[in-house]
């Protein structure tokens, strides 16, 4: 199941890249897809998965609120922090985590360590004290 949900995350972005929905569009993204090397080949759990498209459903409302939040009071402060990856996740879910942070507004992923870490940019209100 975990092997279909990456052939979907290959053909998403192979589309998203292409822009382009036309027949022969199709059969090469999915033959690109197919002959691209599966990776490392760690456990990945359908439950995982699952974790993180629910998390990019609840992300959408939130990148919209954020998005008013900048343009009714601007964010004047800049931050960057490092924050560590979940352990045990695969490319395709590391992938799906980058994403996730940096789809809403205030928030960008500028580096992924091969140690486990994220830098992340944030943007916001106030300073942290």
């Amino acid at each position: 199941m975990v092997g279909y949900l990456n052939l979907i995350l290959r053909l998403t972005i192979w589309f998203l890249l292409t822009a382009d929905f036309s027949v022969a569009n199709i059969i090469i993204g999915i033959s690109i897809a197919l002959l691209l090397p599966g990776g490392k080949t760690a456990k990945q759990s359908l439950k995982d998965w699952l974790r993180v498209l629910g998390e990019i459903i609840v992300a959408i409302p939130q990148a919209y609120m954020e998005a008013f939040q900048i343009i009714l009071r601007p964010h004047k402060y800049e931050e960057i922090t490092m924050e560590q990856v979940k352990p045990g996740r695969t490319p395709g879910l590391v992938f799906l985590d980058i994403f996730l942070i940096t789809f809403t507004p205030k928030t960008i992923v500028l580096k992924y360590h091969e140690a486990g870490w994220y830098e992340v940019h944030w943007v916001r209100r106030r300073r942290k004290v």
